[in-house]
């Protein structure tokens, strides 16, 4: 069976692209979910339109992406934690701590957007990757400092 897929999906095909599966997989999960049409030509036509405006949706959004991202280039924020002797914190700095520091200085960001692969437990100066689209990466500086 025919179907044109409306969101990309993993090891299957891109948004837009007619691609022939199963029957039954288009019947009991793509069609269901909303995940993909029938592959007519009046969904072809549909298709075309709603992809035409996704482009331009995505477009602009990273066009924002872009200016936040320069914005958010030179960025210091300071996260004072307690912490022990040899400079090891008795808690964990977390996105969501980095994302509470950014809404302080007025930058309304994802936590889920902070690139930390694992907590930062040490006291110093810290390089975070803020993704704010496919593209586009910002770098914040973190400075965890020792609380008095």
């Amino acid at each position: 069976m025919d179907v044109i897929l409306r969101q990309d999906i993993d090891k299957l095909g891109s948004r837009g692209q007619v691609i022939k599966v199963a029957a039954g997989y288009a019947r009991n999960f793509l069609l269901p979910r909303k995940l993909a049409f029938a592959a007519t030509d009046g969904n072809k036509k549909i298709v075309e339109q709603e992809r035409q405006a996704h482009v331009r949706k995505e477009a602009k959004l990273q066009g924002e992406a872009q200016e936040l991202s320069k914005l958010l280039d030179g960025v210091t924020v300071t996260i004072t934690q307690k912490a022990g002797e040899n400079d090891q914190l008795f808690g964990s700095v977390t996105s969501k701590d980095v994302a509470d520091a950014l809404a302080a200085k007025n930058f309304s960001i994802d936590r889920r957007k902070i690139q930390l692969d694992e907590p930062i437990k040490q006291l110093g100066e810290f390089k975070v990757p803020v993704r704010l689209f496919k593209d586009v990466t910002a770098q914040v500086t973190v400075v965890v400092a020792k609380e008095e």
